[in-house]
């Protein structure tokens, strides 16, 4: 268990490190010694827990059910979402919001830890952006349909709990820094476009950050990126308003 809580916490500030220096573009990409660290604590967590299930455990203990008359709100996601506390913390402040994204994590990871990490929170509204890193191939290859039966499943698992869904579009990116020459454009289009239709056939709200901040080749906007796939600060304040607008219209619908 020690050795678990170690790799753990190492992956953590491995990437923490390498995402903080690239998104104030202090650098291209991670050192060597980063990467090597990166690479073998990553194989390590997912040979023990594949989902990252213990990545939030104690704090879910500490942080306990929702005050009276709280409407908690529960961010689930990967890198884009875990980045969004560290470069724009003033986003998170003094509001209910509770930021539960892990870097390179992928849809089916997600629905693993989504009873643990929304369900249990007891959550009012949980926003929901995935499946960039499906694309990626980071757990291994995925079609869009594969990603559909995971977003839609958390979704279910949601509602079933009387949570709202907001589902977010997955934000442009043209290539993977990390895997190059997958062409991801076009298919972050398509699976935006089913994610739209099914938010509207099942009572979600559809939070469209692809349109204001994608450039004419569906890439991320260069003003908003450093790497072309997660933003900085200037993306994550494109993000804000629409992400308060979502969830003010889920908090109503409840």
């Amino acid at each position: 268990m020690k050795k678990i809580k170690f790799l753990s916490a190492l992956l953590i500030i491995v990437f923490a490190a390498s995402f903080s220096l690239v998104a104030q573009n202090k650098t291209t990409e991670p050192t060597n010694e980063q990467k090597v660290a990166w690479k073998k604590a990553q194989e390590e967590q997912q040979r023990n827990d594949w989902a990252n299930l213990g990545r939030f455990r104690e704090n879910n203990k500490q942080i306990g059910l929702p005050a009276t008359g709280e409407k908690r709100i529960v961010f689930m996601g990967n890198s884009i979402t875990e980045g969004w506390s560290r470069l724009d913390s003033g986003f998170f402040s003094g509001k209910p919001y509770i930021n539960r994204g892990i870097s390179g994590q992928t849809t089916p990871q997600m629905l693993i830890r989504f009873k643990p990490d929304v369900v249990n929170l007891k959550a009012s509204v949980v926003v929901i952006l995935a499946g960039i890193n499906d694309i990626a191939g980071n757990t291994g290859p995925s079609t869009l349909e594969m990603i559909e039966d995971n977003l839609s499943s958390m979704v279910e698992i949601a509602q079933a709990n009387g949570i709202s869904v907001v589902l977010s579009s997955v934000l442009p990116a043209y290539d993977f820094p990390w895997r190059p020459g997958m062409e991801p454009a076009e298919k972050v289009v398509k699976l935006n476009t089913w994610i739209k239709n099914f938010a509207g056939s099942h009572k979600c709200i559809y939070l469209d950050y692809f349109s204001p901040m994608a450039d004419a080749k569906y890439a991320l906007k260069s003003e908003y990126t450093q790497d072309g796939v997660h933003p900085n600060l200037e993306g994550y304040k494109i993000m804000e308003p629409l992400a308060e607008e979502a969830i003010k219209e889920a908090l109503v619908s409840k």
